[in-house]
């Protein structure tokens, strides 16, 4: 990673920039899905939610064993080669990783349409049927995505993002409207079924553009990107076509089972609570469609957006820590580690308390539907603190596959998932807590990843969690602006009677507040301003406020205070060897 004269990292190998750049698109990804999952829920209810997410979830786990851990596995192994100057090396993979997901994608989207009847209920398999074009698609696009993330450039994944979600949107509502308009049908399941099916064309459409996009990126800019390289080193082995399909396979079949596993959760609870639902409490497959489309279709949908920002920066990290802790660079690689998990801590943390504190004007604003409001926000509520879990065993998953430590996230999430399945299967039979027992087996799972990740990367980095700037502060902030957010909301909503102008206004004003808390407590320093996506300005901003030279005299404080406490243990610590060697020789 280059440096100025200054030892600052230059903005280009910012990986913390790079990030946000993702994060910027990732949430406006998210966004874009809450906007027109509005619409398509008015279309196809939460009956055609249910059956689309059904189908959507075999579908994801099916492209999570043929295609979907490439972007990360690919950054991760190219990136390495390049650092050290061996592009041939790195070339030859790619090309390889290209023979690999279009034999492994084809196989995976013909078995899918073959065996759609065992993998989904009835009314799901048409739906899941439409998606096996796209599973094979996905895999060409990964090795794209995962080509331009090694060389620590998120510009072209980003733009492809959002192009893919725009489509997407575009094309969910308009062919799940056509689809319901031109069936002759009155069975209300039958129409939701069709209305699922049009949502489940969007999803390719949208893979289809961005897929265009990065090859026509790659094809205008080829000549740029060889010259960006490392200049070739001389003298290294050249791998043949069995050494790469080797490293391949060595690297992503890890990914693919952590990654695997580590989503499967969501695929098994939702298989989980179908069976126990209809053989246990004899509900119908339409009512169970129903509950588990607002439990997925909202809650879940919701508390997604701000996990953007964790899966953005775990892609960003991989290239970096793996070329770092390929150069032996230890203390680069917990410097990266450290700044990533702050990075995403403040922004997460304020996420969940900011959606439990709004939970129901956020749900009803993009989900009027009266019949499931107050269980959609009681839903989204509890599950909030997922947010923060996930966010951070994203971040240690993506850590701990860039130092080498592929299998550690894959016992972890089998650890976790055998705790949750126990948990879900007794909520649901002993106690009947019906749709909160998957929030709560979400918690266990989430909890329990976020709790082993952080050890394990602990222990193989020699990595010590600096607590108060990471948690303490933010928490602190950000509960004193969850209550705001919430007496604002409410303040505002009896005056003006506008449950959209007052939730604009209680964020705008929760925004503020955690941003002045969080400065003047010193939680966040003027580097990490400088290293986020349009920083130079926000920082100019700050400075004419007064807030960032009042948060520079706090963390100075904090800093002085911190080093005079190690001074006193390295002393403390000094008097007591001395003594008991004193007492030894006596």
């Amino acid at each position: 990673m280059r440096e100025t004269s200054n030892g600052h990292q230059t903005k280009k190998d910012s990986f913390v920039l790079q990030a946000g750049v993702l994060a910027v698109a990732g949430i406006i990804v998210r966004l874009i899905g809450i906007l027109y999952r509005a619409p398509l829920t008015h279309i196809i209810g939460d009956e055609g939610n249910g059956y689309y997410t059904h189908a959507y979830n075999i579908y994801t786990i099916i492209l999570l064993i043929a295609s979907y851990s490439i972007p990360s596995a690919m950054s991760k192994v190219v990136s390495q080669h390049l650092a050290l100057g061996e592009n041939k090396n790195a070339m030859r993979i790619v090309r390889m990783a290209f023979l690999y997901v279009v034999v492994v994608g084809g196989a995976a989207s013909l078995l899918t349409w073959i065996f759609a009847p065992f993998l989904v209920e009835s009314r799901s398999v048409p739906v899941l049927r439409i998606f096996t074009p796209t599973i094979f698609l996905s895999g060409i696009l990964g090795v794209l995505r995962g080509f331009f993330q090694s060389l620590k450039t998120m510009v072209p994944t980003s733009v492809s993002q959002i192009l893919e979600q725009i489509l997407n949107a575009t094309v969910s509502v308009s062919a799940a409207w056509l689809l319901i308009r031109l069936t002759t049908s009155t069975d209300k399941s039958f129409l939701a079924m069709r209305g699922a099916m049009g949502s489940a064309l969007g999803t390719g459409c949208g893979v289809l553009i961005a897929f265009i996009f990065l090859a026509v990126t790659l094809y205008r800019y080829k000549d740029r990107i060889k010259a960006s390289l490392k200049p070739e080193k001389e003298d290294y082995h050249l791998m043949d076509n069995r050494e790469v399909l080797k490293v391949i396979l060595t690297v992503v079949t890890p990914f693919i089972l952590s990654t695997f596993i580590y989503n499967f959760s969501t695929s098994l609870n939702q298989t989980i609570y179908t069976k126990i639902m209809k053989l246990h409490f004899g509900m119908s497959e339409a009512r169970i469609a129903t509950n588990y489309g607002i439990f997925a279709g909202k809650a879940v949908v919701l508390a997604n957006i701000p996990i953007a920002l964790a899966s953005a920066m775990s892609s960003a990290i991989i290239p970096s820590i793996s070329s770092a802790y390929a150069a032996k660079d230890l203390d680069r690689t917990r410097q990266q580690v450290d700044t990533a998990i702050r990075a995403t801590m403040l922004i997460s943390i304020p996420s969940a308390i900011g959606l439990a504190a709004l939970a129901q004007p956020v749900t009803r604003l993009l989900f009027p539907q009266k019949e499931s409001l107050e269980t959609a926000s009681l839903l989204l509520m509890s599950i909030s603190i997922t947010v923060v879990f996930y966010a951070l065993s994203t971040l240690t998953n993506a850590v701990l596959q860039g130092i080498g430590k592929v299998n550690t996230p894959v016992h972890h999430a089998t650890a976790a998932l055998i705790v949750q399945t126990f948990v879900l299967v007794l909520l649901l039979r002993r106690f009947g807590f019906g749709l909160y027992s998957l929030s709560m087996a979400m918690i266990v799972y989430s909890f329990l990843m976020c709790v082993l990740n952080q050890i394990a990367v602990r222990k193989a980095l020699s990595y010590k969690q600096e607590i108060i700037k990471t948690f303490i502060i933010p928490t602190y902030a950000a509960m004193l602006m969850g209550t705001f957010a919430h007496v604002a909301y409410r303040v505002i909503y009896e005056r003006v009677g506008s449950s959209a102008l007052s939730l604009l206004c209680a964020i705008l004003i929760a925004v503020g507040i955690y941003l002045i808390l969080v400065l003047r407590t010193g939680g966040i320093t003027r580097d990490e301003i400088r290293g986020i996506p349009k920083g130079a300005v926000i920082e100019k901003v700050l400075d004419k406020t007064g807030l960032l030279r009042a948060a520079e005299a706090r963390f100075a404080r904090y800093e002085r205070h911190k080093k005079f406490i190690e001074e006193k243990r390295k002393q403390r610590g000094e008097a007591k060897k001395q003594k008991e060697e004193e007492k030894r020789r006596s």
